[in-house]
């Protein structure tokens, strides 16, 4: 148990930090800036997608519908396959807390990587697959163009997305991870890691085929790949879970396949595996190995004094933020007391019995950006006056003229599945 309170500890105070500041650019970035500029199947598009990607804070699945987003509204396919290999990998949560636990070698490497792989399998995309992108409609223009919010309410949209949404999104994942990794650390035999610590390029192989097909956020999995370093596996193996676990996944997987084609899947998945162990090796055998190292060695030289009582109230704070949100998700159901009253985002929008309503399950939403993007999609389909998803319940509530097959196609075309 201590050593998930040590891990906890040495975070918080920079998971808090990430977490504002991801909030902060949510809410103060253009959206539209990212529905720009990526249209052409050349590398300047794979570049801007690329920078474009760098303040986004997007989970690990909230990628997914996001870069399908702009695929359909008419980036290229080599953009949207680098925004999806990038964001991941270089929210400034992640960042922060590698630097937080791994070091300033590690921090300033995986953002790298991540740029690197991006760029080639963009690049790679628009070589091998010609395929034009859908353009986007003229109701998704316009409502990128539309007037921001106030200064006040921005901020507290960023508040909101910061410690709340965010908190839902990645809290589970980074609770799982801290166990997974205290775990490791306390029960895993060191003599199992020790048959991998002596081949490296078999324990990157291990890690590679683990990590590919499993959905690790990119926050979550840092304490995992301390726990790995700690039990005597490579920098470069670290690095690996690093880059490949938020990256790719079985839900991204199949999302590239169905919308992209399968040779988009392929590169895909030939640049983020390329580039995993293009990087691990490297680190490996080019670089000094106590540049990755150093951050662990004094974590557990200093791990038995005092710790210091910032960390301690820090890490109080984002419990409770992780309790409260995950409460929010799971167990509150809000809504003003009506029957067709749904609340998010601070706002309540109420309906009369009167008003016709098309009632859908949605299929595949895991996180807060998969719930607003799944109600962008139906916004933009021609009939619709209002739409509440519901992230809990799997359920959007369509009120308007509109088509259930029309509505069914728009969300479909992202990624995600509908019932009823």
């Amino acid at each position: 148990m201590h050593e998930i309170i040590d891990l906890m500890n040495e975070m918080s105070p920079y998971l808090l930090l990430g977490f504002l500041l991801a909030g902060l650019m949510r809410a103060f970035v253009p959206t539209h800036l990212y529905h720009r500029y990526l249209g052409q199947p050349n590398f300047r598009s794979v570049l801007n997608a690329m920078l474009l990607s760098l303040p986004v804070p997007l989970c690990s699945c909230g990628v997914i519908p996001t870069a399908m987003s702009l695929y359909r509204q008419g980036a290229s396919k080599g953009a949207s396959v680098s925004f999806l290999i990038a964001t991941p990998q270089t929210g400034i949560d992640s960042i922060i807390a590698t630097y937080s636990l791994m070091g300033l070698p590690f921090a300033l490497t995986r953002p790298l990587a991540a740029i690197v792989t991006s760029l080639l399998g963009g690049q790679l995309v628009n070589w091998l697959d010609k395929t034009p992108a859908p353009t986007a409609t003229a109701r998704q223009t316009e409502e990128a163009e539309a007037e921001r919010p106030a200064l006040w309410t921005r901020i507290r949209q960023a508040m909101h997305y910061a410690f709340v949404e965010m908190m839902q999104d990645i809290g589970r994942w980074l609770v799982l991870g801290l166990v997974i990794a205290g775990l490791i650390t306390a029960y895993v035999p060191d003599s199992i890691f020790a048959l991998l610590a002596d081949n490296t390029v078999l324990s990157i192989v291990v890690v590679l085929v683990c990590a590919v097909p499993m959905y690790l956020c990119a926050t979550g999995s840092i304490p995992i790949a301390v726990a790995l370093m700690l039990k005597g596996l490579s920098p470069g193996t670290a690095l690996v879970l690093l880059m490949a676990g938020p990256a790719v996944n079985v839900a991204s997987m199949l999302v590239v396949r169905k919308v992209m084609g399968l040779r988009a899947l392929l590169l895909y998945l030939l640049s983020i595996v390329g580039g995993a162990i293009g990087f691990a090796l490297t680190i490996d055998y080019l670089l000094p190995r106590h540049w990755f190292t150093a951050q662990l060695e004094a974590m557990q030289s200093c791990c038995h004094e005092h710790t210091p009582w910032f960390n301690v109230a820090c890490s109080v704070i984002l419990l409770l933020l992780l309790i409260h949100a995950l409460w929010l998700r799971y167990f509150h159901k809000g809504g003003c007391g009506h029957d067709h009253c749904h609340c998010h985002d601070e706002a309540c929008h109420c309906h009369t019995h009167a008003d016709e309503a098309l009632r859908l399950h949605i299929t595949g939403m895991s996180c807060n950006h998969c719930r607003a993007n799944v109600e962008q999609a139906i916004k933009a389909v021609p009939g619709v006056t209002s739409v509440e998803v519901n992230l809990a319940d799997a359920q959007a509530i369509v009120h308007g003229t509109a088509s259930p097959e029309a509505i069914r196609q728009a969300v479909e075309s992202i990624g995600f599945g509908v019932e009823g």
